[in-house]
């Protein structure tokens, strides 16, 4: 995650609000378990304490990384309507006519198949765009060439 406070669609927001209620009734759960360190066990007993113990650590870092990313767009603002960056939602004109909308987003949402990573070729090449801009970018298998449509919202019938 950014250290410098980006924007995040609707979406995306959306999105981290849901894993950290998820994150954080995890939490819960797996904190239920843990027992007075003081009592005794065998081996076993305690390598799962540990491991939940373990757990817990990782779920705390996660809830950290979450919430500091929330604020940090919330600290933003809006995306840009003017110029594609984290956060945007772009509507891009491909060269076969086909169009499409993506959410600009600076880490990938597993299910999400609307979201184009900054760091991708394509997200690098819409970066720094406005309406009507075209963009060159490579995938493994061709050259790409595009056309910037839109940024904000998607056009009717689309996404």
């Amino acid at each position: 995650m950014t250290s410098e406070p980006a924007p995040i669609s609707e979406a995306a927001r959306h999105a981290l609000e849901q894993e950290l209620a998820d994150i954080r009734a995890e939490r819960r759960t797996v904190a239920a378990t843990l027992r007075n360190t003081d009592t005794v066990g065998d081996h076993a007993d305690q390598a799962d304490e540990l491991q939940r113990a373990n757990d817990l650590e990782h779920l705390d870092a996660r809830i950290s990384e979450i919430t500091t990313r929330l604020g940090q767009a919330a600290d933003a603002g809006s995306p840009s309507t003017d110029v594609v960056g984290v956060g945007s939602t772009v509507t891009v004109r491909f060269a076969d006519g086909t169009v499409e909308t993506f959410q600009i987003g600076d880490v990938a949402e597993e299910l999400d198949q609307t979201l184009v990573t900054a760091d991708s070729p394509l997200g690098r090449a819409l970066l720094g765009r406005r309406a009507g801009d075209p963009v060159h970018y490579n995938t493994p298998e061709r050259k790409v060439t595009a056309v910037v449509v839109s940024l904000g919202k998607a056009p009717e019938g689309q996404g």
